[in-house]
């Protein structure tokens, strides 16, 4: 097993490749999302620097982004272009022949020995070399620590946390600056006095198990005192689920056209699973109400599988959970396969 593991994430991954190919928008604010019209529904991809000092950021819809950052630059999304750049840094990344397990268009991890911050400033050279964007690299003893080491050295440095090192910089921190935590998570953990994450490593595995569930409570204790076993590997990604959604650019009042608009993202689910050769074992539909309420309920099937119109039907069956007939601005259909 590899002695260190490194978390390589892309600074403003979209946005920088923007920028690279528009080099006349370096240093202005820049905000990739939909068709790049902000006077259209739709939310932000991501966001430059300059434009998150305006408090614009990912998931945010483009007009509440256009209002609080009136002068900023606005792109649509150019998937195509992403993944090619994504390829050209993994392969820069495996040329150093390291393991490297690959998280997305703009992170990975590798395992490698020998000094780590060398590597990590040789990382970052070649990436350089290769695109010209900037990348962060955080090293740690394990994937939890260098995840969150990536935090600490952005933009475009890199950072060092251990076992040793752990308490010192994240323990008074509140628990969900831990990866995996999220708000609800830690309402839950300070309504059981739990605050920091000091607090949530030193508290009682078999407490939390019955308090929150006999396999996340011990789990989260072993993530507040930055353990984690998982591997670093190089296996190609699979993808868990596939999805389809909409935004309209009116809201759709008539419920008979939310499920006819239901009904047409499953088909396209269906047959972009038909692609992947693999079974369906659940179906969760999406509804965004007017203005910004996203509600999700799921179905687990009988048995799993491939046919479009059982995939059809079990959506609609799913869309009658929600309750609300409010105006509904987006839809969405995700099948997610048998494992």
């Amino acid at each position: 097993m590899a002695r260190w593991v490194l978390h390589v994430d892309l600074d403003q991954f979209i946005a920088a490749v923007e920028v690279l190919r528009r080099p006349e928008l370096s240093g202005r604010p820049v905000v990739v999302g939909g068709d790049g019209d902000p006077t259209k529904r739709g939310v932000v991809s991501t966001a430059s620097y300059e434009a998150r000092a305006h408090g614009v950021h990912s998931g945010l819809p483009l007009r509440t982004a256009a209002r609080r950052c009136p002068e900023a630059v606005f792109l649509p999304v150019d998937r195509d272009l992403y993944e090619d750049v994504s390829s050209q840094v993994m392969a820069a990344l495996r040329s150093l022949g390291a393991v490297v397990e690959v998280m997305g268009w703009d992170e990975a991890f590798l395992a490698v020995d020998g000094d780590p911050e060398e590597m990590a400033r040789e990382i970052r050279e070649r990436v350089r070399a290769a695109t010209g964007l900037e990348c962060t690299v955080g090293i740690g003893q394990n994937k939890l620590q260098a995840k969150l080491a990536t935090g600490f050295g952005k933009p475009a440095g890199i950072f060092r946390l251990t076992g040793e090192t752990w308490f010192e910089v994240l323990g008074d921190r509140p628990a969900d600056a831990l990866w995996g935590i999220g708000a609800k998570t830690a309402k839950r953990l300070k309504g059981l006095g739990i605050g920091t994450v000091r607090d949530l490593a030193a508290a009682d595995p078999a407490a939390l198990a019955d308090a929150i569930g006999p396999t996340i409570g011990p789990w989260l204790v072993r993530l507040a005192q930055g353990r984690d076993d998982s591997p670093v590997s190089d296996a190609p990604y699979v993808p868990r689920s596939r999805g389809r959604e909409t935004t309209f650019q009116r809201d759709l009042d008539d419920w008979d056209d939310v499920r006819r608009e239901v009904a047409r993202l499953a088909r396209r689910v269906a047959r972009d699973v038909t692609a992947d050769g693999r079974q369906i074992a659940r179906v969760v539909v999406k509804v965004r109400y007017a203005p910004f309420i996203t509600q999700t309920h799921g179905r687990t099937l009988d048995a799993p599988t491939v046919d479009p119109e059982r995939i059809e039907e079990a959506a609609l069956d799913v869309l009658d959970a929600f309750a609300g007939r409010r105006p509904v601005r987006l839809l969405g259909v995700r099948a997610e396969f048998a494992r």
